[in-house]
């Protein structure tokens, strides 16, 4: 019921403001998802049991996968897309995700109000609607911590911000709100008009990179929005528990005494570094400045897996556009609202591959693992190198499948990489949209940005024997 209102009544808004003749688009899908919702809650509201952990994993993937359909309901609906089922749950799953992966082209003459929509379900998807919901559950009289562990990302899920979990959860949204209207302002006054500013504020912050234009933020051709969207690319990348400690303690000298950030910053640093000189060595541009805007901007975009982009990436020179991709699959920092396998699982698995090294030569030796000075303990080192193992593997399977509905490599590489990831483009066919591909292989894809999404292990759960036993 909740998400029927959130998600429908802001573009139902933007369509009587521009009247773009979609209102009663919205105003259907409105009807039905409350209406739905309303029932379900009328068969529940008499229960009062607490939630177990079990239900908290199954309760999390059902509100993506749920949500994902209901906000297809739109895109279905509309005469303006024309989607077919198909591609309107991949474009909805791929907003709430934010993935940014998209089915639809000619983005310039869509309706406002459609627009708006698919902007605005990357932003509700950025931080979690689960992190919203966990504000509400006290009130309802449900237990907000099994779902905290389900969702949160990156490989320490215990951790609280604040004693009370719906206090975390609001904490957490004022900082989301705040950088929002942050960027969107900041946006505007560099000439974006009002709509397009709002817009990409969404999904800059959300780390999404749904735009409203068919060129993304090239449309606009301005340094000083690309500048912008780096800045806030950065900040959104970054651990949302350091924007909290920075919130409440009114400094920011804590950010560079966190391993996860230093690295962060070190692996975008470096990966910058290589591609400004790959691109203003091989000619690429015709200036030093316009070569390092273009490529720190898009290494930005791709490290942490926002997918805006304003060059074609896919064909700059050498080895950078499978560099870049790589740099997806590292994302961004654990607790952000960007994708990948987390930025302190690839520093964990740094020092724990050196460990092994210096175990070769002191086989004896007691070697901890520590980060910021704190030792981390086997336990987690064990659980970072399963998920690895379980994400190699995932890969590859999915890898096979697309393999199997006839795209060739490259591509079905580039589309797994980018969808479990939670990126958006990819190389080859699949570098501006997914349109082209077949059913099948978008089927695949949904599945694994709920697998991105939902960190792997927290979906593949749910089809293990043990999690259905009594």
């Amino acid at each position: 019921m909740l998400f029927s209102a959130l998600s429908n009544l802001p573009p139902l808004i933007v369509s009587y403001i521009y009247a773009d003749g979609m209102a009663s688009v919205f105003t259907d899908s409105l009807l039905i998802v409350f209406s739905i919702g309303f029932l379900i809650w009328l068969a529940t509201v008499r229960s009062q049991a607490e939630l177990s952990t079990r239900d908290g994993f199954l309760v999390v993937t059902l509100f993506w996968a749920v949500l994902g359909i209901a906000g297809s309901l739109p895109f279905i609906f509309s005469s303006a897309v024309e989607l077919s089922v198909t591609d309107a749950v991949f474009e909805s799953l791929s907003g709430l995700t934010t993935t940014g992966a998209t089915v639809i082209s000619g983005l310039d003459d869509l309706p406002k109000s459609i627009l708006f929509y698919r902007q605005q379900l990357q932003w509700l998807g950025g931080m979690g609607i689960i992190v919203l919901a966990m504000a509400l559950l006290p009130m309802l009289g449900i237990g907000g911590m099994q779902l905290y562990r389900a969702e949160s990302p990156g490989p320490v899920k215990d951790n609280k911000l604040v004693p009370r979990l719906a206090e975390t959860a609001k904490a957490l949204w004022y900082i989301y709100l705040t950088l929002t209207i942050v960027c969107a302002l900041a946006y505007w006054i560099v000439g974006m008009d009002l709509f397009d500013a709002i817009s990409h504020s969404f999904t800059t912050v959300a780390i999404g990179g749904f735009s409203t234009h068919d060129l993304s933020l090239g449309y606009f051709d301005s340094p000083a929005v690309e500048i912008i969207a780096i800045i806030f690319m950065f900040i959104a990348g970054v651990n949302f528990a350091l924007h909290f400690t920075a919130w409440q303690r009114r400094k920011i000298s804590h950010y560079l005494f966190d391993p996860e950030f230093k690295f962060y910053a070190f692996i975008l640093g470096s990966v910058s570094v290589v591609t400004v000189a790959v691109l203003y060595f091989s000619d690429v541009y015709s200036s030093l400045f316009e070569s390092t805007i273009k490529g720190v901007f898009q290494v930005v975009s791709m490290a942490t897996t926002t997918g805006f982009a304003t060059a074609d990436f896919n064909s700059w020179p050498l080895f950078l556009p499978f560099v870049l991709l790589y740099a997806a699959i590292i994302g961004a920092c654990a607790g952000s609202t960007g994708g990948g396998m987390k930025v302190i699982r690839i520093l964990l698995i740094f020092k724990q591959g050196f460990r092994e090294v210096q175990r070769l030569i002191h086989p004896h030796a007691v070697i901890p693992i520590k980060i910021g000075g704190q030792r981390v303990s086997d336990r987690i080192i064990e659980s970072v190198w399963g998920f690895f193992a379980v994400y190699v593997m995932v890969f590859m399977v999915m890898l096979l499948a697309l393999l199997a509905t006839g795209l060739d490599i490259v591509t079905a590489f580039s589309a797994v990489g980018a969808c479990i990831n939670n990126l958006g483009p990819g190389l080859a066919e699949v570098s501006v949209t997914y349109g082209q591909l077949p059913s099948a292989a978008k089927w695949i894809l949904c599945f694994a940005m709920l697998l991105g999404r939902l960190e792997i292990f927290t979906l593949l759960v749910l089809f293990t024997p043990m999690f259905w036993k009594r």
